[in-house]
């Protein structure tokens, strides 16, 4: 069965390398609506948009015996989603709020597939990890998103990146916090009938 990325992170393409697994890469072109607010929901809502629209493009083509992985990453503050920033004030705003606080990471991810018998395949699950930042300097934030890295990321950071400087701790799947929950994926594609090896 072919796997397919409904996502051109880069993020989540090193994940699934550094696992191993085989796919392919094919990103969707949706238009994201969030209609539930809490987090949990909405990453299951995003991700699942993002599969289905990848699953009828291969469905109108005659496709099977595929699968395809779509996903969405948020960070959580008191409840509230923090998406990607739109700007850099935006980012230093997300990261003023972020320091020195414990917050949410919420990755949901679909799975949206056809069996070679025609059969329809179609579940999401979420994770989340907590993670705890350092406090940091006025100086420190806007050092930070000058470097841009800030900017296509939800929360305005990466635990992966320069803002490991700041993490004091995590309570869950680190990978998660990078995108994409590698191990629980694993755990699904299994239960999908996939062989991972």
């Amino acid at each position: 069965m072919r796997i397919i990325l409904a996502s051109a992170s880069p993020r989540r393409r090193e994940l699934l390398t550094q696992i191993g697994l085989e796919y392919e890469v094919a990103p969707s072109k949706v238009e994201e609506k969030i209609t539930k607010t809490l987090p949990e929901e909405a990453v299951q809502e995003l991700a699942l948009q993002k599969a289905e629209d990848v699953f009828e493009r291969l469905e109108r083509q005659g496709e099977r015996n595929f699968l395809v992985v779509g996903a969405d990453t948020v960070v959580s503050l008191d409840g509230c989603i923090m998406g990607k920033p739109e700007e850099e004030a935006d980012a230093c705003r997300m990261l003023r709020l972020l320091q020195g606080r414990m917050h949410q990471v919420y990755t949901g991810v679909a799975l949206c597939g056809k069996r070679e018998d025609g059969q329809v395949i179609c579940s999401s699950f979420y994770e989340k990890t907590d993670v705890a930042m350092y406090p940091m300097t006025q100086e420190e934030i806007m050092a930070y998103v000058e470097t841009k890295e800030p900017m296509d990321k939800a929360g305005a950071y990466g635990i992966q990146g320069r803002c490991a400087a700041h993490i004091e701790r995590i309570n869950g799947d680190y990978n998660n916090v990078v995108g994409l929950p590698v191990g629980r994926l694993c755990q699904e594609l299994k239960k999908c009938g996939f062989s991972l090896i």
